[in-house]
């Protein structure tokens, strides 16, 4: 856990199992995390700072994403072609939704109707209706898929693809690719700050910014080597990026688009998802 005031490290968890993915609860209380080697999430309690309880997540648990009123998770099966869908407090699975190939990275839209699934690969996302759970629409995007965002509007949705460098723009409402971006080299998360996107680009060491209206490309910014999560902080006016391989957490100013900061960011940190507390 950083403290973004003071920017050092203020508690380690143990979690086990090589943690992958993560998703905070609406309201930061809450944040819970996938071990796909162990075949489990961790649910943490963030201002006790200790691990509530571990939920087994048969499969190989990777991309995880929370039902805004908190009461289901949803968590991609990499192995399965499917998103097990969980009931945090009891701990229990209530249902398994079939999708695309390798399912990776989760959003849901912010009225929490549709879950979005980056099919890595299928080369397409999964469109999930949450009433009933079923996949409603698959759309095609670039090559292998992994990191997807959804913008606060709930309209349209950001794919990393790792294997075209690209980002594509799905149009929720149509059910159709918008646009195409081409970025650096690997791309893996995709965050949204300002009218602008930000990718993480894992083997150029850089993050391309991108404006929303135009999908033109505005600025490559150095951060740490391999950096993989990348998110908004509060009020959208700085981006944090994990760098697995210089442990540390590269501050960008959304405005500037420059890094203003480092933070240590403890050992291999990966952040896939969302990570940062409201």
């Amino acid at each position: 856990m950083l403290d973004l005031a003071t920017r050092r490290i203020a508690a380690t968890i143990p979690v086990g199992g090589k943690p992958a993915g993560i998703a905070m609860s609406a309201d930061g209380h809450l944040a819970f995390v996938t071990s796909p080697s162990a075949q489990m999430v961790s649910v943490i309690d963030v201002p006790g700072r200790r691990i509530l309880r571990r939920i087994a997540a048969p499969g190989g648990p990777l991309g995880i994403a929370v039902q805004p009123a908190g009461r289901r998770l949803y968590v991609a099966d990499w192995y399965g072609s499917q998103v097990l869908v969980i009931d945090p407090a009891a701990g229990t699975i209530l249902a398994h939704v079939q999708v695309g190939n390798s399912p990776s990275g989760l959003a849901v839209t912010p009225d929490g109707r549709m879950l979005v699934v980056a099919d890595r690969l299928s080369n397409a996302i999964s469109l999930v209706e949450t009433a009933t759970l079923r996949e409603v629409a698959r759309v095609a995007v670039g090559t292998h898929p992994f990191g997807v965002a959804v913008d606060q509007a709930g309209t349209h949705a950001y794919t990393a693809d790792v294997e075209s460098n690209t980002v594509s723009v799905v149009d929720l409402t149509a059910r159709r690719l918008a646009g195409t971006i081409k970025v650096g080299k690997r791309p893996y998360v995709v965050a949204l700050a300002g009218g602008r996107g930000f990718v993480t680009n894992e083997l150029a060491s850089t993050v391309t910014a991108f404006d929303l209206a135009t999908l033109q490309k505005l600025a490559t910014i150095p951060v740490g080597d391999y950096p993989e999560g990348i998110e908004a902080g509060p009020h959208g006016r700085m981006l944090y990026v994990a760098n697995w391989d210089s442990n540390t957490v590269s501050i960008i100013d959304a405005a500037t688009m420059a890094v203003v900061g480092t933070m240590p960011g403890g050992s291999s940190p990966r952040a896939f998802g969302t990570f940062i507390r409201p």
